[in-house]
């Protein structure tokens, strides 16, 4: 890379067609806004300095560009009379800080396949034939709407021409411009203020610096990239899903490439910024967003969505929705797990089915098998807790924290009222509400002792079914009715 580079991203447009609230370039694919891609990709040519131009909805568009690269310096452009224009302002920026030296490069920010192999490449290319201008173009079936690279006969780049301002000859031409061009910085600073708007749309095209570089007797040179899609702007949602299918299928196809066994592609989703270790098995019907790890010889899916969160080596996650959880190493989940933000399940450790848990830290070992919600707890090694248990943590005002000591084990339908504390080794029985600490070692129970009030069925419920079932059954009992308790008296 040079030692003077300055990457100027575009991301001023308006965006009308994608008819949001949400300025274009930051709508999400892949994991990243459609501007974060290519800041990514810039980024990796290791340039001096960034200038965003930023435009309409600034007030969204520059602290997200400044909190993906702090370093980035914003340019607005207050009307939006063209990519001359655009860069005009930019150049202004840094003209003022007295860097107008070394190489620019002018990249658009809704183009998110765009790859740092390629930029660089790009540049590198740039730098060989120093050349006054040079454009990353591509060839492709389809140019309408795109501006057609000129050449001589001689294949010397005479010009870009628009599409509306293109003879029907031009329109026959398949190179197209993809918007990303590099210039040696002294020929542009001289070169913007000479770009005219006298054209269809009555704006600067920076793309007019090439008849100028032209008419100054400079090399302008054109580089076809053999992956045209990574120019391929977007400007509406259908393209917007179109780039994040072309994306994901890009994604799913390296990790395969690197180890990692995808069952069904089709249906398999990962962001940009996952990250998987070999011999991971990925089943049918799952996304990995965020900053989702996964650990060797894990298993993930069939019908699960995990978001920024961590998987131990060797764990099975299955039918589960997680976020900003962690699943320690041979772990198990689900099926229909909900993982909410701060739980942390240790290695080894179970949970189960229809089991929610919250802000809760879960013991090497310990399980959670069923039917449960566990939520500001702390759950010690070996501890396990019986079906259908409810952390009551919210008194109406705060929450409280529940801690179950190691190797407790608690029994079915359990309601822990925090703040209690279960100690090491204790017990609960069925049906028992915790209200307060448990010893260590000691059994709680809450439920009095069991009545049966005979003959209450044929008492209260006459005609139904269920009396009659009563009545056949005691007709074929040898045992006497106990009418100790009057089934009337409840």
């Amino acid at each position: 890379m040079p030692r003077d580079l300055t990457v100027i991203v575009l991301a001023a447009g308006g965006g009308t067609r994608m008819k949001s609230k949400t300025m274009k370039v930051l709508h999400p694919v892949g994991g990243r806004s459609m501007v974060g891609h290519v800041l990514h990709a810039v980024l990796a040519t290791d340039p001096n300095r960034i200038v965003a131009v930023v435009g309409h909805q600034r007030e969204q568009v520059g602290p997200h560009i400044q909190q993906l690269v702090p370093d980035a310096v914003l340019a607005v452009q207050e009307e939006q009379l063209g990519t001359g224009h655009a860069v005009r302002v930019a150049m202004d920026v840094v003209g003022a800080s007295g860097q107008t030296t070394g190489t620019v490069v002018v990249a658009t920010g809704d183009t998110p396949l765009l790859t740092g192999d390629t930029l660089r490449e790009f540049v590198h290319e740039h730098l060989a034939s120093q050349a006054a201008v040079s454009i990353l173009s591509g060839v492709v079936d389809n140019p309408f709407g795109l501006g057609r690279v000129v050449r001589n006969d001689e294949g010397d780049v005479l010009a870009i021409v628009e599409e509306k301002d293109a003879s029907d000859v031009t329109r026959e031409i398949h190179e197209i411009n993809s918007g990303i061009l590099a210039f040696d910085a002294a020929f542009l600073t001289d070169a913007l203020p000479r770009i005219g708007n006298d054209n269809a749309k009555g704006e600067f095209y920076l793309t007019d610096a090439i008849g100028l570089a032209r008419g100054d007797g400079l090399t302008v040179s054109a580089h076809p990239t053999d992956d045209v899609v990574q120019t391929e702007g977007v400007n509406d949602r259908a393209q917007l899903a179109r780039a994040g299918a072309e994306l994901n299928r890009r994604i799913v196809e390296r990790w395969m490439r690197a180890g990692v066994s995808v069952m069904d592609p089709a249906t398999t989703w990962i962001d940009a910024d996952v990250v998987l270790a070999e011999d991971v098995t990925i089943l049918p019907g799952t996304q990995l967003l965020g900053a989702t790890v996964v650990g060797e010889d894990a298993v993930v899916g069939p019908d699960t969505t995990l978001k920024d969160t961590e998987v131990g080596a060797g764990a099975r996650v299955v039918r589960t929705h997680g976020e900003l959880a962690v699943i320690g190493a041979g772990a198990t989940v689900g099926p229909w797990s909900y993982l909410r933000p701060g739980t942390r399940l240790g290695a080894r450790g179970k949970i189960g089915a229809f089991v929610e848990t919250k802000n809760a830290v879960i013991g090497e070992g310990a399980k959670v098998p069923h039917l449960s919600y566990v939520g500001d707890a702390e759950i010690g090694e070996g501890a396990n807790i019986g079906a259908g248990t409810i952390f009551a943590n919210y008194d109406g005002v705060a929450k409280h924290r529940t801690t179950v000591g190691r190797h407790a084990k608690t029994g079915s339908n359990n309601t822990f009222v925090a703040p209690v504390a279960i100690g090491d080794g204790a017990g609960t029985g069925a049906g028992t509400v915790v209200r307060r600490d448990v010893p260590p070692g000691a059994l709680a129970v809450s439920a009095g002792p069991q009545r049966d009030l005979e003959g209450w069925t044929l008492a209260r419920r006459p005609g139904t079914d269920q009396a009659s079932a009563a009545a056949e059954a005691l007709a074929e009992s040898p045992a006497a009715v106990d009418h100790a308790d009057d089934p009337t008296d409840d």
